[in-house]
């Protein structure tokens, strides 16, 4: 992609939309092939000549410019810059179980993410329960904001981690909140979603938690929920609670403009569970979960977790229709979004396609001010017998095997840009180059369509210094590839220098988790071992 492309994809950007502005909202009907916004109304912030530096690298003020004009737009990023901003998010960890010294069945995890939103809406997580044996993995993907994301992303894990405590552990933690002692601890944090912007509100969500395992209490069961309730019950308790803060009377107004922002954005969640060969996926949204699986023969291939919830998937459309009169079967989805304005049917948040157009109306009026906040102020055309969007997950069960190699998990901006086998294919790709001895596809054959994968690959790793993260390899290769699966750098330098108020044209966040299994440890569990 020379810059003359580059160009083209700035003139072709601005001709396509049709904008109108109100205050520091842009209103867009339409949107790149390549890309779709969640929803149909979206922040605008004018261009900024301050910005700040990027973690040490000043990207946005030296290398991101915001301005449109050709005459001031062109390519700076060198090859070593390409790379340090690609790398920017990446985080790995090795899993280690010392206290049963049985090898954990995951043997480590990769994870890295890049920002198309200003700032980013995507969140992630890892955490270890510390009163049960499992380990959960969470992307979170925001719209309208990174508040609601931000919240889910903090607290999901420790009601999930609740739900599978014992009676016991819970009278427990009971009795430590009525003493006044310290609570036991509930996880740790391997990958955490980040600083905290709800500190001050901490004490609210704890006791909207305590209420949950108050409740759990009484039910009186000995073990705890199944890893199955635990999800279903923890995603829409959760997201009942975020509703009622907002509706609650607060004197606090920082905690009442953040629990406003909450859930007046929205966020798609895929969480994994996996405690020994036991893997769990909850999906509410278009976030997606896939295994890496290699065969006997030495043939990969991949087997999706979830399903996307969207206009695309026929179950979803049939359940939509089941919950609204017959009336509305023309109406619930529109252009492809629910009610022609959300393209995932499952979030948390997103109070606007949940709450009645009165109760809306009376919590608006309240004094917010809903231009700093940024609160989205619309009620969608057919807009009748709300709640029409839920947070309730699909969980399924998978029983791990030992050809079960890795679990991808990803926001929707990866599998935008990539294939369920585009994405195992580079994964694939990543353990062969980066340690031949963790793999023995050398030695074994393979499909013509790997092979070719691998070839690319090859070519394209005397470009660029070869990723250690599987993680970035899959987002290079996202908004770097051209059709053909082909890496080109001047397409990737070009996607990454992109003005901050055009990235989102051409991108969406894209946050991506690659859990590598321990092969050997899953055969033991089948072995008795």
């Amino acid at each position: 992609m020379s810059s003359t492309v580059s160009y083209w994809i700035l003139n072709s950007t601005r001709n396509s939309i049709a904008t109108l502005q109100g205050g520091r909202r842009l209103y867009s009907r339409c949107v790149s092939n390549r890309n779709k916004f969640k929803w149909r109304l979206f922040s605008w912030v004018p261009p900024t000549l301050n910005s700040s530096p990027c973690g040490g690298f000043t990207l946005c003020k030296a290398y991101r410019h915001t301005s449109t004009e050709e005459d001031d737009f062109h390519l700076q990023l060198s090859p070593e810059q390409v790379n340090e901003v690609l790398r920017a998010g990446e985080s790995a960890h090795k899993i280690l179980d010392l206290e049963s010294r049985v090898p954990n069945s995951v043997l480590q995890f990769e994870s890295n993410q890049l920002a198309a939103n200003s700032p980013v809406e995507d969140r992630r997580g890892v955490a270890s329960c510390l009163q049960t044996n499992g380990l959960m993995f969470g992307i979170f993907d925001g719209h309208g904001g990174h508040a609601c994301a931000q919240a889910v992303s903090e607290r999901l894990f420790y009601y999930v981690a609740v739900s599978l405590m014992s009676h016991q552990t819970l009278e427990h933690m009971e009795g430590a909140v009525e003493s006044t002692k310290p609570l036991l601890p509930i996880l740790h944090w391997l990958k955490h979603p980040g600083d905290s912007i709800y500190k001050d509100v901490t004490s609210v969500h704890l006791d909207h938690l305590r209420v949950y395992w108050q409740e759990l209490l009484d039910l009186h069961m000995e073990m705890g929920l199944s890893i199955e309730e635990a999800f279903r019950y923890s995603f829409q308790r959760l997201d009942s609670d975020i509703s009622l803060e907002i509706q609650a009377p607060l004197e606090d107004e920082v905690t009442r403009n953040l629990s406003l922002q909450v859930a007046f954005s929205g966020a798609t969640a895929c969480m994994a569970h996996v405690d020994g060969i036991h893997l769990h996926v909850a999906n509410a949204g278009d976030c997606r979960a896939i295994l890496g699986v290699q065969e006997d023969n030495g043939m990969w291939s991949c087997l999706p977790l979830t399903r996307d919830h969207n206009a695309w998937n026929q179950a979803e459309l049939s359940r939509l229709k089941r919950e609204h009169p017959e009336s509305e079967d023309r109406t619930i989805i529109m252009e492809d979004r629910l009610l022609g304005v959300l393209m995932p049917c499952r979030a948390f948040g997103d109070v606007q396609l949940k709450w009645s157009k009165e109760l809306q109306r009376s919590i608006l009026e309240r004094g917010f001010n809903t231009k700093a906040l940024n609160i989205y102020q619309f009620t969608p055309s057919h807009y009748y017998t709300p709640p029409y969007l839920t947070a309730e997950p699909e969980v399924i069960y998978h029983r791990l095997r030992p050809q079960d190699r890795f679990l991808v998990l990803a926001s929707d901006g990866l599998w935008d840009m990539l294939s369920n086998e585009d994405v195992v294919r580079l994964v694939v790709g990543h353990l062969a180059e980066a340690d031949p001895h963790k793999t023995d596809l050398a030695q074994r054959p393979t499909n013509l369509g790997l092979m070719q994968s691998l070839l690319l690959q090859r070519k394209a790793s005397g470009l660029h210094e070869a990723d250690q993260n599987a993680a970035t390899r899959l987002i290079r290769h996202a908004i770097g590839s051209n059709e053909y699966g082909e890496m080109e750098p001047e397409r990737l330098a070009a996607m990454l220098t992109l003005p901050e108020d055009l990235a989102r044209m051409y991108r969406d966040d894209i946050t991506v988790t690659v859990v590598y299994f321990n092969s050997e440890s899953i055969g033991a569990y089948y072995k008795g071992g």
